[in-house]
């Protein structure tokens, strides 16, 4: 396991480093073949994997992630190279990747029976039970280019953890960071077979999908692929998070001002290429004016754009000169149906944006509605708590929303009406820690992650019932 080896194929990705636009390496793509041998040799694996024991799959574990840190400096300059994440921001991703493996080897040591209650029934008089999860076999988990690391991490671990083996496809675009935690995890200890990396083209998947060995797919990329995928997945498991246009609310007796750079860095950090990125600000009327004003100085003052691998930066290049491209067309469009700029982004350089602030865009503008990805944010006020709610629940996207504001009914009632989910008060929807549950409702997909939730995702209930003798009952 400690690089791939795809005897039968002659093909290569080109890795392009989004900020210089020049080859950052090579990396082999696998054949058919090497697909099918790699499916074969996880369902091998299997059989081993789900007999570990929960000690020496949590030592692995534990073992993995100290040896992410150990690796820190090799795994961040990858991440920079091929993803173009800023440098404060990649090693912020190797320390959460190394926390999230962690986690995980506490969960797989933690498992516990959940007790039956068979005799709260008259029929279950004189029995007893109990449920366990169990493995489910071999996980199909397909990433995307702006995590290459965590994201990778919250399918490896939890699939690792709860016995199961894992065949991982990483982003073509930045693949390297998923095939030295491979490299990792052989290093730890980890089987042959229970986690292979391979970088092969999306007409392979549906072999893969279709084999009977494959229980899951676990998918984090774009809006149509995800569902293409799962429609395929006919008889899998599938967990799907894809993506959104996550909104903030901002009530006017909040402490807005000292929210201001949380949001500005939740809005453009690492031109944002997140799906949790703040793109949609809803501002109360009273505080529109103001509010703009401050977000706009803030930005020009603070938010730095350019090279990622310096550690000011903020806003390093989108992943290709398409993707911005297509930012800034959505940007063009909004402008035509009457939306005014703010601050107007800039295209520099191979495939760098710098931040627009765009106010009074139309709700139904792709700026507003789509997923942007990009440094780009649509500004709007409201004048009552339960219009912005609406305006909120209007997307087709659901993944986290956040709202500012110091009155807990309010937030309560945030909570209970958002249909999202997740809800952050006081806080940006960008914030996600390792073991909370993460996923989405409507189109921003299907299923939670977060540790312990996506062992949950992985494993299936099995249920022990046991007719005891009635002097044993009785007794």
């Amino acid at each position: 396991m400690s690089k791939p080896d795809y005897s039968d194929s002659p093909s290569f990705q080109d890795i392009v480093n989004p900020w210089t636009g020049e080859i950052a390496q090579r990396f082999p793509v696998a054949s058919a073949r090497d697909v099918c041998n790699a499916i074969n040799r996880a369902e091998r694996a299997f059989d081993r994997a789900r007999r570990a024991t929960s000690a020496e799959r949590s030592d692995i574990l534990h073992r993995t992630s100290e040896l992410i840190l150990s690796s820190r400096n090799r795994l961040v300059s990858v991440i920079v190279a091929e993803a173009g994440k800023p440098l404060a921001l990649a090693e912020a991703e190797v320390d959460r990747a190394a926390a999230t493996f962690r986690f995980a080897a506490a969960e797989a040591i933690q498992y516990r029976a959940e007790g039956l209650a068979i005799d709260a029934s008259a029929a279950g008089r004189f029995h007893w039970g109990c449920a366990l999860r169990f493995p489910i076999g071999t996980i199909l988990g397909i990433t995307p280019f702006n995590f290459p690391l965590n994201l990778v991490a919250h399918k490896v671990a939890p699939a690792i953890a709860s016995g199961n083996t894992i065949l991982l496809k990483p982003a073509p675009q930045a693949p390297t960071a998923a095939r030295i935690l491979a490299e990792l995890l052989g290093e730890a200890g980890l089987p042959e077979g229970q986690c292979q990396v391979l970088l092969f083209p999306n007409d392979q998947t549906e072999v893969v999908l279709a084999h009977p060995s494959v229980a899951m797919l676990s998918f984090t990329g774009s809006v149509p692929a995800g569902w293409h995928l799962k429609r395929m997945a006919v008889r899998q498991k599938s967990t799907l998070e894809l993506g959104g246009n996550a909104a903030v609310v901002i009530e006017p007796d909040s402490n807005w001002e000292e929210a201001i750079p949380l949001i500005a860095r939740a809005a453009f950090g690492y031109a944002g290429q997140s799906c949790i990125s703040v793109q949609r600000i809803l501002v109360h009327s009273s505080i529109r004016e103001a509010f703009c004003r401050q977000f706009v100085e803030w930005t020009c003052a603070h938010v730095v754009s350019g090279d990622p691998g310096l550690w000011e930066t903020l806003v390093g290049p989108m992943i290709s000169p398409s993707a911005r491209e297509r930012a800034a067309s959505w940007s063009a469009a909004a402008l035509r149906e009457g939306a005014k700029a703010l601050l107007t982004p800039e295209s520099r350089g191979y495939a760098l944006s710098t931040p627009g602030i765009f106010e009074d865009v139309p709700l139904e503008s792709p700026l507003w509605t789509d997923e942007v990805f990009a440094p780009v944010v649509a500004i709007k006020e409201y004048t009552d708590f339960d219009e912005a709610l609406r305006v909120v629940n209007s997307s087709r996207f659901g993944l986290q929303a956040g709202v500012f504001t110091p009155r807990f009914d309010r937030a309560l009632k945030a909570h209970s009406e958002l249909r999202v989910g997740g809800v952050l008060i006081n806080q940006v929807p960008t914030f996600r820690v390792e073991n909370m549950p993460y996923g989405g409702v409507k189109d921003s997909g299907t299923g939670r992650e977060g540790v312990r939730y996506a062992m949950e995702e992985m494993t299936e209930l099995r249920s022990l019932v046991v007719r005891l003798p009635q002097e044993v009952s009785a007794s």
